[in-house]
């Protein structure tokens, strides 16, 4: 069980991520190639990644390098994830690199009493090791992760807009209340199913809480309390819906102008009330239109309290992200002589 203790400046500092931490990312879907468990909520992405390494020299660098320092354990090295990667993957990358000697050297030695690591890992206290490492991030990154950075993305937007509209609808309580299943909130105290029995007292410091795609049913926070606190969370809490590609007639009716504009409205999250009013139209044409975009495949509905909270899907975002055709120019005909 882990105990987050909070104050009222610590609740006052709670923050939500805008963006996927891309360290954070990597670091989950290790674990996912490590367990089967939860493997049906990402059928397709781990056939995708399986392929993607299979007989690669990429494929042995994560086999070597990656998973024996990022093993799905009850220790993972604090230094692998810093907190500058909520910048960028760049600057989560230079931060690892940027490490001193000494901290790699103290939490290879937490990994070595926790889970083991290979004799090789004794060199990331040298700075050209730790540059070669931060390319085998990067290449596995880009290999595995980026390719569906739009749907971690449209995720966590989605995920934003509902937590907002419980802070709005609940405060501060409702939306610590509701995050996983495997916290419970107990002002001022903060509990969670972990892997291990401790107390995160954050004294004023805040909480950053990082809902990530790949992270499944538990939640995981830094090893060292001493640095700035964080939560990863996992964003899928049930089975997600197999994708839907619309319909010819779903698209066709999608070409009017009120549910195009329906569409847009829903982009940062928009619940049934808000878009009819934004669109000038009656609370029931709104639930017509975003039934038929939620029949289509292009947007996903939660309910938040007594409303309904309409959201994109991945599939709905690359909609509105593809460029309009224009006409042709049509060329004027040659005076006649």
């Amino acid at each position: 069980m882990l105990r987050i203790h909070f104050s009222p400046e610590d609740l006052r500092r709670l923050r939500l991520a805008s963006d996927p931490d891309p360290l954070w990312e990597v670091v989950c879907t290790l674990h996912r190639l490590q367990t089967t468990q939860g493997r049906w909520a990402y059928a397709d992405w781990h056939r995708g990644a399986r392929a993607t390494l299979a007989g690669t020299p990429l494929g042995a660098a994560v086999r070597r390098l990656l998973v024996p320092l990022l093993p799905r354990a009850r220790y993972l090295p604090d230094f692998l994830t810093p907190a500058e990667s909520a910048d960028g993957l760049d600057r989560g990358l230079a931060a690892v690199v940027d490490t001193p000697p000494a901290r790699v050297a103290h939490e290879l030695g937490l990994l070595r009493s926790s889970s083991g690591v290979p004799t090789w890992a004794a060199r990331l206290v040298e700075r050209p090791a730790r540059e070669e490492l931060a390319k085998v991030l990067r290449a596995y990154y880009d290999a595995v992760v980026a390719p569906h950075h739009d749907r971690i993305h449209t995720e966590l937007t989605g995920e934003r807009a509902l937590r907002a509209h419980e802070v709005l609808d609940t405060g501060v309580d409702g939306l610590l209340s509701g995050l996983s299943p495997s916290m419970r909130w107990h002002p001022p105290v903060l509990h969670i199913d972990y892997v291990e029995d401790r107390d995160l007292y954050l004294d004023g410091r805040g909480l950053r809480l990082v809902p990530t795609y790949f992270c499944w049913q538990s939640p995981v926070s830094m090893a060292d309390p001493q640095l700035q606190p964080v939560l990863i969370y996992p964003l899928h809490h049930k089975r997600p819906p197999a994708p839907v590609r619309p319909a010819d007639a779903s698209l066709a009716a999608l070409l009017g102008r009120t549910r195009a504009a329906a569409l847009r409205g829903v982009a940062s999250g928009a619940t049934t009330s808000e878009l009819a009013r934004r669109l000038g139209i009656s609370p029931a044409t709104a639930t017509h239109h975003t039934t038929v975009l939620r029949d289509s495949g292009l947007t996903t509905s939660h309910r938040v309290g007594n409303t309904v909270l309409h959201t994109l899907t991945p599939l709905g975002a690359a909609l509105l992200r593809r460029p309009v055709p224009t006409a042709p120019a049509v060329r004027a005909a040659p005076a006649e002589s």
